[in-house]
């Protein structure tokens, strides 16, 4: 009788160490595809930079600093390695890409250019999928890091090594007030 309530309660600890362990993959995948979604979106979005480049450039020939630092944020941005790393670096990249499109404000025929406005509206849709997909992978790395850090599976995350993740997260400067003139 005794044999039967050791070997039940091993069963049900091994079901809960399973349980528990299962559960924490099936979230740690859940972060990585998210992550895979803003670089999938990050990717479509370096794909249009430089058609947007060439586009404005037929226009604003002498906005060649413009060009660079576009040029070099992008550069940055793809060369980024962990989630702080390319959260600020395409943070640059959306303050340089801001800085474009003021510059074709000063030309009203680039304005109106279907080529231009076409990638404009392509690259203004990236940016909302690319805001998502940051909602999406950072609600999943608040859920993986909750998992991680409540009891009693901590102590098997610990074990396993599963660490926490980093949110993607707005640089400072990009949470102040916006400056509005007219």
């Amino acid at each position: 009788m005794i044999g039967i309530i050791i070997l039940v309660i091993v069963v049900v600890l091994a079901l809960g160490l399973v349980g528990m362990y299962n559960g924490l993959i099936k979230l740690k995948n859940r972060v990585d595809e998210a992550w895979s979604d803003i670089d999938v979106q990050l990717k479509r979005r370096y794909d249009l930079i430089p058609n947007l480049i060439s586009t404005v450039k037929g226009y604003a020939a002498h906005e060649k600093e413009v060009f660079e630092k576009v040029t070099e944020a992008r550069t940055r941005a793809m060369g980024a390695g962990n989630a702080m790393d390319k959260a600020e670096a395409e943070n640059v990249l959306s303050g340089t890409l801001k800085t474009l499109f003021a510059v074709s404000e000063n030309y009203p025929d680039l304005k109106a250019n279907q080529n231009f406005l076409e990638l404009q509206r392509e690259l203004t849709d990236t940016e909302d999928k690319i805001m998502a997909s940051r909602r999406f992978y950072n609600g999943n790395v608040r859920d993986f890091n909750t998992k991680i850090e409540v009891f009693p599976t901590n102590f098997l995350a610990g074990i396993l090594n599963f660490t926490k993740r980093e949110f993607f997260e707005a640089m400072d400067s990009e949470k102040g007030n916006v400056k509005v003139e007219f």
